[in-house]
C-alpha cells in the first residue's frame, strides 16, 4: 500500500527538497499544504502515515495564527495519534514549544549558519555519527523537552536532535538542501551571513563539497528508521 506523508511549509516557493526526492525514491505520496497560506491541517491522521514540518524564517515564538494551528494540530494530532513526526528547524521548534519547551535565541546572538559538527547521546548513537557535520541556518534553539530524549547535541545549541515517545524527532538542521536551495539561500538570505558564528559564502560551499554526501546518507538511512516501508502493509 501507498504510504503517504504530510509536508507542511511555510512560505509560498519552500521547497521539500532531498526529503521529498527520497521519500518519492521510497513510492510515498506526498500531501503539500502551506498553513500560512489558508491550507488546512487534517483534523486526523488517518489517512498520513506521518507528517514533516519544515523550516521558515518565523519563530515558534511568534504570535501568527498559523504558528498556533501548527503548534496545536502537533500536540492534538500529530503526538495523540502517534503516527511519526518530524520536525526541522522551525519544525523541530514547534514541536519543543508544543510539549512546553523553551524556544530562544542566544543573548550574543551567535547563529550556526553554515557547516557544525554535532554528536550523538548514547541514545543517539545508532543514528548519528561521532561527529557529524551538518548544514545549519537558524538563530533559535530549544531546550529538551520533559519526557523526551536527547540524540545529538552541539556546542552553541546544546539540544540539536530529540525524540518524543517512539516516532516524534526534531532536528536542528537541514537535511533537505539541495545545491539549488543551498544557492538561493545564499542570496535571498545573505543578511544572515553578518550574523555572529555565520560562515562566509565560500565555506558553505566548501563544506557541500566534503559534507553533503554523508548527510545525504544519513537522510536515507534516517527516513529508513522513520517510516520502515513494511509499515504501509499493517496502516488504514
Amino acid at each position: 500500500m501507498t504510504q503517504t506523508v504530510l509536508i507542511v511549509l511555510h512560505q509560498e516557493r519552500s521547497n521539500p527538497g532531498r526529503v521529498a526526492q527520497e521519500l518519492l525514491r521510497r513510492g510515498c505520496r506526498l500531501d503539500i499544504r502551506r498553513p500560512s497560506l489558508g491550507d488546512p491541517l487534517p483534523e486526523t491522521m488517518e489517512a498520513h502515515d506521518g507528517a514533516i514540518i519544515f523550516g521558515g524564517p518565523m519563530s515558534a515564538n511568534d504570535d501568527l495564527p498559523f504558528i498556533r494551528v501548527e503548534k496545536d494540530w502537533i500536540s492534538g494530532v500529530a503526538l495523540k495519534e502517534e503516527k511519526p513526526y518530524l520536525g526541522i528547524c522551525l519544525g523541530g521548534q514547534l514541536l519543543a514549544a508544543s510539549l512546553g519547551a523553551r524556544v530562544y535565541g542566544r543573548e550574543d546572538q551567535r547563529c550556526e549558519v553554515g557547516y557544525f559538527p554535532i554528536r550523538p547521546t548514547a541514545e543517539g548513537a545508532p543514528l548519528f555519527d561521532d561527529p557529524q557535520y551538518v548544514y545549519q541556518w537558524h538563530v533559535e534553539g530549544f531546550d529538551l523537552p520533559t519526557g523526551a530524549v536527547q540524540l545529538a547535541q552541539g556546542d552553541d545549541f546544546p539540544v540539536q536532535a530529540m525524540r518524543y515517545g517512539k516516532c516524534a524527532y526534531g532536528i536542528q538542521f537541514h537535511p533537505e538542501l539541495t545545491s539549488l536551495m543551498m544557492n538561493a539561500w545564499l542570496v535571498k538570505a545573505r543578511h544572515r551571513l553578518a550574523l555572529p558564528g555565520a560562515q562566509a559564502d565560500a565555506h558553505h560551499r566548501a563544506g557541500r563539497a566534503v559534507h553533503d554526501a554523508n548527510l545525504k546518507g544519513w537522510l536515507s538511512r534516517f527516513l529508513d528508521h522513520w517510516l520502515p516501508r513494511e509499515q504501509a502493509l499493517g496502516t488504514r
